[in-house]
């Protein structure tokens, strides 16, 4: 997608001529810019739970979890506009046990049903602590976002922080939290993936 964007630019830009290269050219490194991976000074921390994506939290709502988790959890919503870095990290240290795509609607993310008919890629994850706890994450596309892309797959380990998938253009991405975790995300609140807190599990 990325080679795709500045080819296309170049290409804009041969056919539009001199004076024609300052749309391809924003176009070019409005791409670069958009599929930005940064690297992040992860703090490790077994029990607290790390923001899965950049953006802002747009729920927390306590729901039941019936696909993985199978009992109540606590649900945080992050809407990821397309100036946000797309790429999504582990929340913890786990392990792979589950990994299930829907295809789906492309209704803009930030729409309340959009999580339940959007195209969207759940993602169960096992703590690797004494007591294993269990985390569902779930990627979801937007208006504009039409591809999930997730590396990760049951079995795999994945570090603390550790990126596992990418979100294209505008999208969502939700964490499921075990009831009995403490809560420290609210709603309006900035996040970046892999360097902010949203709460802790029990121990």
């Amino acid at each position: 997608m990325l080679a795709a964007g500045v080819i296309l630019g170049v290409i804009l830009g041969l056919w539009l001529g001199p004076k024609g290269w300052i749309l391809p050219g924003v176009f070019i490194l409005f791409t670069l810019y958009f599929f930005r991976n940064p690297e992040r000074n992860v703090t490790c921390d077994p029990q607290e739970v790390l923001s899965p994506a950049d953006g802002v939290v747009m729920s927390v709502e306590e729901v039941d979890e019936y696909r993985f988790i199978k009992g109540p959890a606590v649900k945080i919503s992050i809407f990821l506009s397309v100036l946000n870095v797309h790429v999504n990290r582990a929340p913890v240290a786990a392990q792979v046990e589950y990994s299930f795509y829907q295809p789906g609607q492309f209704l803009p993310a930030f729409k309340s049903h959009a999580s339940e008919v959007n195209e969207r890629n759940y993602l169960g994850i096992k703590t690797l602590t004494h007591r294993p706890q269990y985390i569902l994450l779930v990627q979801i596309t937007g208006f504009i976002a039409r591809r999930i892309v997730c590396w990760s797959k049951p079995g795999d380990h994945l570090e603390q922080g550790e990126r596992f998938g990418l979100i294209k253009f505008g999208s969502c991405t939700e964490i499921y939290l075990p009831r009995g975790a403490e809560i420290y995300a609210e709603k309006g609140m900035k996040v970046r993936g892999g360097m902010t807190v949203l709460g802790r599990l029990s121990e």
